[in-house]
């Protein structure tokens, strides 16, 4: 599968029925990280989720989950990178975004730091960065 340059933000979400209509919600982080704003039209795309994901997700595998036809994580292990902690994750730790909208986790960071880090863990969905150096 191909993923046009074009593309802002990536994300999952259920899809509701609403009466004549479905509705897809989009997470108040790509609209607060400035990624989506209220009242513009987007294109959307629907990509089905293969059953191996599903499974994996629901397992926590440790693994990667993407397949070889799916979008593949933009970051890979071992990967040094500069990044801005935008958001605090429910346990505390900071929250990167980088190129599709792409999460980094990286532990004991502020919002707002900009720091250096070595990715450490890559998943299909999400990635974990560790501080490599403070301050940049």
């Amino acid at each position: 599968m191909e993923i046009s340059d074009e593309l802002i933000c990536l994300f999952s979400a259920d899809v509701r029925e609403n009466g004549d209509r479905y509705t897809i919600e989009i997470p108040k982080r790509e609209v607060d990280t400035g990624s989506v704003t209220p009242g513009d039209v987007y294109r959307v795309a629907l990509i089905e989720r293969d059953a191996t994901e599903a499974a994996g997700d629901a397992a926590g595998a440790t693994g990667s989950t993407a397949t070889t036809d799916g979008p593949q994580p933009p970051v890979e292990r071992g990967e040094v990178r500069y990044v801005e902690i935008e958001d605090l994750g429910k346990q505390g730790d900071g929250i990167a975004r980088v190129e599709r909208g792409y999460v980094i986790i990286v532990p004991d960071t502020e919002v707002g730091e900009r720091v250096k880090i070595e990715i450490s863990e890559v998943k299909s969905n999400f990635a974990v960065g560790e501080v490599i150096d403070e301050e940049v």
